[in-house]
């Protein structure tokens, strides 16, 4: 079994990647350079394609600098009060699965792993159940495999589990979350302060877990 695994260099990725390894798939990693504020979760995304051992790991470079985020421009602010974070990235995942899907096709893989889930997030839109669903009728529809007979499946193992649950089980996989990145910041240290650290720093002791990443705060 084969799996194209899109590696971020955060937790959930890893999690997810590790698992779909531990089902006996091999794993080809896919990590993306779409001109995200900082490079180090990309450093990161590297690491855990050591870690993992994939058997390939590919890092594309697409310029989506044009789009409004504060992960692509730090100056950027939202226009009008969502409930949609300022840190959303239009369309990234619908890009993102895209592009595994033409890997995944490319060399005949039997599925693609996301690290996505719809609980204790940050609410994008791209992460629920209902966009996996609408993308998987792309994939059973679009794509010269699929209409051949054969099929690719995306797997989301973590779609329905809290970010606890997430780290419970990187944690029973031996997991070094030492080597991932979730702040929004590329400093030496975490924010702490980010909405994506306190997640992460709230899952961890919800986990009754020390996280291994150091903070600035």
């Amino acid at each position: 079994m084969k799996s194209v695994a899109l590696i971020s260099g955060g937790i959930d990725s890893f999690v997810a990647a590790a698992f779909e390894k531990a089902q006996g798939s091999d794993i080809y990693g896919l990590s993306v350079n779409y001109g995200q504020i900082h490079r180090k979760e990309l450093v990161c995304a590297r690491k855990i394609g050591r870690f993992l051992g994939v058997k390939e790991h590919r890092f594309l470079d697409i310029d989506l600098s044009w789009l409004p985020s504060s992960l692509i421009d730090k100056n950027y602010v939202a226009e009008k009060i969502s409930n949609i974070p300022p840190s959303y990235v239009p369309a990234r995942n619908i890009i993102m699965l895209s592009l595994a899907l033409a890997y995944a096709e490319s060399i005949d893989a039997d599925s693609i792993v996301i690290g996505v889930h719809s609980i204790d997030y940050s609410g994008y839109p791209d992460c629920r159940p209902e966009f996996i669903e609408a993308f998987q009728k792309v994939v059973n529809t679009g794509v010269k495999k699929s209409v051949e007979g054969g099929k690719i499946v995306i797997r989301t193992p973590l779609i329905s589990l809290k970010k606890s649950e997430i780290i419970k089980i990187g944690n029973k996989l031996g997991l070094d979350f030492s080597i991932t990145w979730s702040c929004y910041r590329g400093t030496e240290k975490a924010c702490g302060e980010c909405d994506s650290c306190k997640i992460r720093l709230a899952a961890f002791a919800d986990a009754g877990l020390k996280d291994p990443v150091q903070y600035e705060n």
